[in-house]
């Protein structure tokens, strides 16, 4: 799944390099941009049904700096899918450089009670999160 965007000047800092935190804003927002386009807009799920997906763990790698007005295409992917939670793994590209890489992990939750509660992820969905999935070896390990 891909997003795309250009690099406005508020993401710079003062020597026009875009600023670190920015990266964990733009994996969030291709994170919604991914369950929007298959369909389950973060939003609706959260106002119908009082679901949410929160983050419990991110990283990102920085390889190469992004500038104002560079155009940039996330690529993200479902890296693993468990019973309640996936990691969705993010690309930062510009043309063809791979400038950054990180990942998600998120929790499928229900907000109607007292607290926060882990849930399982729907079948429907798993199977089109499925449909998006990837095998992914880093030597890091796993979550």
């Amino acid at each position: 799944m891909e997003y795309s965007f250009q690099v406005h000047w508020g993401d710079t800092d003062a020597a026009g390099i875009v600023f670190y935190p920015n990266f964990y804003k733009w994996m969030d927002a291709a994170s919604h941009h991914f369950f929007a386009t298959i369909g389950h807009s973060t939003w609706r799920l959260f106002q119908e049904e009082k679901i949410g997906m929160p983050i419990v763990e991110a990283k990102c790698q920085f390889h190469s700096p992004l500038f104002f007005e560079d155009q940039v295409c996330v690529k993200s992917t479902i890296a693993e899918l468990r019973e309640k939670s996936f990691r969705i793994q993010h690309q930062f590209f510009r043309g063809e450089q791979l400038v950054a890489e990180g990942y998600e992990v998120r929790v499928w939750t229900k907000f109607g009670g007292d607290r926060p509660k882990a849930a399982p992820i729907p079948a429907e969905l798993r199977e089109k999160m499925q449909r998006e999935a990837v095998t992914i070896t880093r030597e890091e390990g796993s979550w």
